[in-house]
This record gives structure tokens, C-alpha cells and sequence, in this order.
């Protein structure tokens, strides 16, 4: 109580079936007249793509395109984005997809106004601090719900070069607009729906557990995890059912707000696989989110123990600790549920490159969050555990 805390999360958000209507609406609030519009190949070939332009092509705006986003975000595309910006004339950036495309748009911001190479601004080596002009204003249109990279104000950034991820983030590289659209999520397949719903509560649960203090986003974490519990097997399943579809949009944003307060063990372990190992963020952490709680679960029962009625499991005349396992085996049991693979081993992850991936685990700066202290042994067991399916 001695020590002050600031924290806000200002991203003006529209939610609903038919919110990518509202898009031309929010460019004009923006003053943009010219948006980049970023994407990856396969989204720009869906319907949800085909909405977002038939509704600026019936506004009669102007926008210009930039399509060649990878899976996991690589600095050479946001060198292109930002060529693109620049010749097209822009003054706006739209983005919609996953998490690629939204974090590729909120690093194409940064070098747009302050110049430079993304690496230029890597949090690890006072990036932030380098980040001194007002960004141009970034619409953010998420068709997966997972990262929650729309209301979060950093980017995930692959190395070309190097094959590590990093962070650029500041408060500005926050979108100003929102759009939360459940008919625009119908399409994605349900191992996708799967992965990224559970990156969503892997955010509300180490959010949660992250030794921050910000009450605030404790409460949303906890209602993130509590709206994944209801739906995600729900959106999963049946892939037309909007009001699962809708709060797990609502999930995954509330996981971003939450992760204000940083993020833990599994998050490092899963950035260095996508790195390494080319896997899906989202899958990743799905697998290593059960081994990084049992390791947590005696520093972190109390947080965990108030998970479980979230999952429907009764814990009446439950101790804490007990509260806390039924809440890790309702997690696993999920996954199965779900379809995700119950081990690193099942998804093609080599021993051979448990030396790569746990050097960069250890250079992420998530574990330094994780409740309980993590070293280069501790992360070398979690990432067997997970390989291994214990």
C-alpha cells in the first residue's frame, strides 16, 4: 500500500454482430482518410476480409493494401507495411485477422511516425523510451479471438535474422477503435478456435497470478477466464454459435486489459517455440499452460483455487489446494475436450532443439512475471513436462 500503481485501458471499443459496419464511421472520427489496410494471404481470401471491403468500398473511402503478413509477425513485414504506407500516402492503418496482422499494424505505427527498424525499439534494450512522436491512429479488426492484441499496447515481433521474438510496446501503440465483430470469427476452423481460445485464458491466468498489483485487472481476468470456461468448447463445436463466438471475443480482450500486468512461464516457453519451432502461439501455450501451473500451484493455490467454480467444479469444503488442483485438471480436461494435441512430442517438437528454444525462453521477459521464480532448469523441465504430456 506504500507504493503507487498507475494503470488505465482507454481503447474505445464497438461490439456486436454487423460492428465491421461501423468501420467508416471510426475512420472518420480518426480523421483518417487514407487507411492501410493489413492483413496475411489466407484471411485476405475469406468472407470476413470481403465484409470489410464491401462496407469501404460502400462508404466510398479510399484504402490501400498490404497482404503479406506471416503466421508469426517478422520484422521484413513491417519494413514492407511501412514501404506501402509511405508510397501510398497513407494516414491510418486498419488491421484485421489474428494477432499477426493487429501487431504488424501497431509496429508499422511506431516506424511510420519515429523512423527506424522495429529492433530499433525492442523493449529489452530501452525500445520504449525511443518511441517520442504522436503514432498515426490504428483500427484493429480481430477475426480470431485469442491474442487481444486490439486493446493491447505492445507487438510480438520475429527476427528475420536472429529467429527470436521481441516485444515493442507503448501506451500510444494502443489502437484507438476497436471492432469486435463475432460474425467476422464464424469462419475460423475449430483447431484454430481451439488454439487461440485457449491463448485467451492462458492470458487471464497468468495475468492473474502475475505478481503486479492492479485489482482491476485481477476482476477482468477473472471474468476472461470465467467467459472461456462457458464458451470456448461451445465456439469450438459448433462454429455458427455467435453468442459463444461473442464472448469469446470478449475473452480474449479482457485477457489483453488483464495482461497489463505482465504475463508468466508458459508465455516465454511458448514465444521460443514459435520461434524455433514455427508453432502456433495459441497451441503452444495450450500445452505448456498445464505443466507451468502444477509447477506454480503452491505459490499460486490461492489464485487457482478461484478458478475452479468457474469450470463448474463444487468446491465446497475444499482447502485451497485443493481447489486449486480440480481447477488444473478442469484446464487439461478442456484441452482434451477441445482437441488439443496433450503433448509437445504429438506437434513435432524435436529434442534436438530444447537447447534453442530454452535459451530463448530464458532471454523472454515473461517468466520474470511468472509467480514463481523460474531459471534456465526450471524452464528445461517445464518445456519436458510439456513434450512429454505430464
Amino acid at each position: 500500500m506504500n507504493t503507487l500503481s498507475r494503470f488505465s485501458f482507454p481503447t474505445t471499443i464497438i461490439y456486436g454482430c454487423g460492428a465491421v459496419g461501423e468501420v467508416p464511421a471510426a475512420l472518420a472520427e480518426l480523421d483518417i482518410t487514407r487507411p492501410l489496410v493489413i492483413t496475411d494471404p489466407p484471411l485476405a481470401k475469406t468472407e470476413a476480409f470481403g465484409q470489410l471491403e464491401s462496407v469501404l468500398k460502400e462508404a466510398g473511402s479510399a484504402y490501400s493494401l498490404y497482404t503479406e503478413v506471416h503466421p508469426n509477425p517478422l520484422d521484413t513485414d513491417v519494413e514492407g507495411a511501412l514501404k506501402k504506407y509511405q508510397a501510398e500516402g497513407c494516414d491510418g492503418i486498419i488491421g484485421i485477422g489474428g494477432g499477426s496482422p493487429l501487431d504488424t499494424a501497431k509496429a508499422l505505427a511506431v516506424l511510420a511516425s519515429n523512423g527506424g527498424s522495429p529492433a530499433d525499439y525492442d523493449v529489452q534494450h530501452g525500445g520504449g523510451g525511443r518511441i517520442n512522436s504522436p503514432l498515426p491512429p490504428i483500427v484493429a479488426i480481430p477475426t480470431t479471438a485469442g491474442t487481444g492484441s486490439e486493446v493491447g499496447k505492445c507487438a510480438v515481433i520475429t527476427s528475420s535474422s536472429e529467429h527470436r521474438k521481441y516485444l515493442v510496446c507503448h501506451p500510444e501503440m494502443l489502437p484507438k477503435r476497436a471492432i469486435l465483430d463475432p460474425e467476422l470469427t464464424v469462419s475460423l476452423p475449430p483447431h484454430l478456435t481451439a488454439a487461440t481460445g485457449m491463448d485467451a485464458l492462458t492470458h487471464n491466468i497468468e495475468s492473474l497470478t502475475a505478481p503486479v498489483f492492479h485489482p482491476m485487472c485481477d476482476a477482468i481476468a477473472l471474468k476472461g477466464v470465467e467467459f472461456a470456461a462457458h464458451y470456448l468448447e461451445r465456439a469450438v463445436k459448433d462454429p455458427s454459435d455467435l453468442e459463444a463466438r461473442g464472448h469469446m471475443l470478449l475473452a480474449a480482450m479482457m485477457g489483453a486489459v488483464a495482461f497489463q500486468k505482465d504475463l508468466g512461464a508458459a508465455h516465454s516457453l511458448s514465444h521460443a517455440l514459435s520461434a524455433v519451432c514455427g508453432l502456433q502461439h495459441g497451441l503452444a501455450n495450450a500445452i505448456c499452460l498445464v505443466p507451468v501451473m502444477r509447477y506454480n500451484i503452491e505459490v499460486a493455490k490461492d489464485h487457482y483455487a478461484l478458478l475452479a467454480p468457474l469450470f463448474g467444479v463444487d468446491t465446497h469444503g475444499m482447502l485451497p489446494g485443493e481447489a486449486a488442483e480440480a481447477a488444473v485438471d478442469a484446464i487439461r480436461d478442456l484441452n482434451r475436450r477441445i482437441g488439443i494435441p496433450a503433448s509437445l512430442k504429438e506437434v513435432n517438437v524435436k529434442e534436438e532443439h530444447f537447447d534453442e528454444i530454452i535459451e530463448k525462453a530464458f532471454l523472454d521477459p515473461c517468466h520474470r512475471t511468472n509467480i514463481r521464480p523460474c531459471n534456465r532448469n526450471n524452464l528445461r523441465d517445464l518445456l519436458e513436462d510439456a513434450w512429454r504430456g505430464r
